[in-house]
């Protein structure tokens, strides 16, 4: 599968605690999104798949140092993946600790078609504070966004602006960057200003709110490409509308 095929979703959440079920909502949750997944099995370190006959008590009992392994459904000819990781709180926003969900599926009419719903369900089961689901190749060049003098020099791709650090951003709530599909908690989304009803009709015609309170935003009807002029011009302006994300509006 080359790159452009794959969608990547990200969502950060409060760090996880020994014995914490929302790795299991996580995953249920997506298999739930995306009819007939089944997320039963690990991946071994020469690259074997090992089902996963309990898989919820693996799940569990896999938490370690604030993450959670590799699951996925066995399947080569539509891969899905997900796993946790955890931001330091030296490295976090606010200072404190976040839990980072990583998830791949195929860039396919099906994942397409379930790409907003498993977005949502990964952020709701992690009860995550904000997220996005990207296109890898849009995904890689936003990443470069993030700038720092000493630690990643560099300058923005494409005239987008300039982002900072995680841990130079003053709250977990506020997003550190865009993408295709965002999911900004209630919280991520008073914490930018959405929404403006003056403003945001344009956003609000491809949103939906969640059912804790959160909102699913869709910036591009067609997945997001960088090369298309028109999708990094709606890009551009959604940073534009929205100052805070990224750490760029200084209190």
């Amino acid at each position: 599968m080359t790159a452009r095929k794959k969608l990547g979703i990200i969502v950060y959440a409060p760090a996880l605690l020994g014995n914490d079920q929302r790795t299991l909502a996580i995953v249920q949750g997506m298999e739930r999104a995306l009819p007939g997944l089944r997320m039963e099995w690990e991946v071994s370190e020469d690259g074997r798949l090992i089902a996963l006959p309990q898989r919820d008590t693996w799940l569990i009992e896999g938490i370690k140092d604030g993450a959670f392994p590799l699951v996925c459904n066995g399947d080569e000819t539509f891969p899905v993946t997900v796993y946790g990781l955890q931001t330091s709180a030296r490295h976090a926003p606010g200072g404190q600790p976040l839990l980072d969900v990583h998830a791949k599926l195929p860039l396919d009419a099906v994942g397409l078609a379930a790409a907003a719903d498993v977005l949502e369900a990964m952020a709701e089961g992690a009860r995550a504070l904000w997220g996005h689901a990207t296109p890898f190749s849009a995904g890689v060049e936003i990443a470069r966004q993030t700038i720092d003098p000493v630690h990643k020099p560099g300058v923005p791709p494409r005239g987008l602006p300039a982002l900072k650090l995680f841990e130079h951003i003053r709250s977990p709530e506020i997003p550190a960057r865009l993408g295709w599909l965002n999911y900004w908690s209630d919280a991520a989304a008073r914490a930018i200003g959405f929404p403006d009803p003056a403003r945001d009709a344009d956003l609000l015609s491809r949103a939906r709110r969640t059912a804790t309170g959160g909102w699913v935003v869709r910036l591009t009807d067609a997945p997001l490409d960088l090369d298309n002029p028109a999708h990094l011009d709606a890009l551009k302006r959604a940073y534009e509308r929205f100052p805070e994300i990224g750490g760029r509006l200084v209190p």
